[in-house]
């Protein structure tokens, strides 16, 4: 079989972590990363459907460095974190992992959570926010977890954040407490929380039978609802795995746009083989971006279309996706202009800033007075013009996260999305989550 060396970089051996050379080589069915190490042999994994949109999807963005002391590189990428003095990019968003606790033990879980375990102490995460203010904060913050509505003080968790400058705070959750719990989310509301990150695998009860344990569709569905009530911008979370909700692509933005403007975008996450997730790889293989991208534009008809899609500006090009649609009247239009700029910015710094306006409700959005004229509204024209645009777009995204057989540490060197470890260091997301074949971890603390 021909092959044709695209370029060399570093990863590390599945079985052992061991860091090893590696390479995109061109082959007959496609582009895949190849890599061997001395010990436990060879390892082929695809990474793109072809190798003219391989070489096509670029980002030619200079990264914008990291802020405050960095870790003196002893053992090299990736067994440094914290983050070392070779990262090349600055922190965008922030992961607190406020609870191991879960009450839904999903059967992909990359953090492998359980029903056990002990919530951070809030002291712990006060250092946690002093932390990050020193090293180039405030960040846009993800609580996350387990799930972060196991805790009956994540206002208090939102509101210190607020007082210590902090001025996005976004919810990754499985929407289970919101969807029965209005004060709960009200609360939430009050104390500054702006979006809620919504794990959403499709609208079919296999989906979330196989993907969650159980189907979970009506709570879901209750959770936006109750995000509508309180004025909270909603982001649907698809974790995409072949074979199981790569189908309903088209029937998860449908049901988006039929949402709007609460739900504020979609943004599809393909599977990755980390957490309890990591054993699945044989029995279902990898969705590829071109291949999540083809697939949306088969089942919406042409609607959108891959071509619409462009890669990240500030992060790897191959982490990420994106596209922004005006949806009015069953329609769906292509925003070009903000298609020449990354939907998070070029550099970690308008990264947060688009993702924390794209993401958060629109001003009044629960009513409709400003949906029609904008007389007698408060807002100028501008802002106005400005808010009623919000309203009507859509923002589609996707990441691909790197597990331990398409890990490429100069993918890794551009991370912008950390997580705050125990001890108080940032790791970047996917070394923080990353496991070998045999699910030992490099970073992450099993319980």
């Amino acid at each position: 079989m021909s092959e044709t060396c695209l370029h060399e970089t570093a990863s590390v051996c599945p079985v052992c972590l061991a860091r090893i050379p590696a390479r995109y080589v061109e082959r007959e069915d496609g582009v895949r990363l190849e890599k061997r190490c001395a010990r436990h042999g060879g390892f082929s994994v695809p990474v793109w459907d072809d190798a003219a949109s391989f070489r096509s999807w670029v980002n030619r963005t200079p990264p914008q460095p990291p802020v405050g002391a960095a870790v003196p590189e002893s053992r090299g990428c990736p067994y440094d974190c914290g983050l070392c003095e070779n990262h090349r990019q600055a922190t965008c968003c922030v992961l607190l992992e406020v609870t191991p606790r879960c009450d839904l033990g999903c059967p992909v879980c990359f953090a492998d959570s359980g029903a056990g375990g002990c919530d951070v102490p809030l002291e712990t995460i006060s250092s946690w926010y002093d932390m990050l203010l020193e090293h180039g904060g405030p960040f846009n913050i993800q609580l996350s977890g387990g799930e972060p509505t196991t805790r009956d003080d994540l206002r208090e968790i939102v509101d210190m954040g607020r007082r210590k400058g902090f001025g996005f705070f976004q919810l990754n959750t499985n929407g289970l407490r919101i969807a029965r719990d209005l004060p709960y989310l009200l609360g939430l509301a009050e104390a500054g929380l702006n979006t809620v990150f919504l794990q959403f695998d499709g609208l079919s009860p296999e989906s979330g039978a196989a993907l969650r344990g159980r189907d979970v569709v009506r709570e879901k569905i209750a959770a936006i609802k109750n995000c509508r009530e309180a004025g909270l911008g909603v982001v649907l979370v698809p974790t995409v795995c072949r074979g199981v909700n790569d189908g309903e692509l088209g029937a998860i933005l449908d049901f988006a746009a039929s949402q709007m403007p609460t739900v504020r975008g979609v943004h599809f996450q393909p599977i990755s083989f980390f957490g309890r997730a990591g054993g699945l790889l044989p029995a279902t293989g990898r969705m590829t971006i071109p291949k999540l991208l083809a697939e949306m534009e088969t089942q919406t008809g042409g609607r959108l279309k891959a071509e619409d899609f462009l890669p990240g500006g500030a992060e790897h090009a191959l982490c990420s996706f994106h596209a922004s649609y005006t949806v009015k009247d069953g329609a769906w239009t292509l925003q070009k202009a903000a298609a020449s700029t990354c939907c998070c910015g070029a550099t970690s710094d308008a990264a947060r800033k688009k993702v924390a306006s794209q993401w958060s409700a629109p001003a009044e959005s629960g009513g409709s007075d400003c949906r029609g004229c904008f007389d007698g509204c408060e807002l100028d024209a501008l802002d106005a013009f400005l808010n009623q645009r919000r309203y009507e777009t859509l923002a589609i995204s996707g990441m691909a996260f790197q597990d331990v057989w398409t890990i490429d540490l100069e993918r890794l060197c551009r991370c912008y999305i950390h997580v705050v470890s125990p001890e108080g260091t940032l790791i970047p997301f996917c070394a923080y989550n990353l496991t070998a074949e045999d699910g030992a971890a490099l970073y992450r603390k099993r319980g």
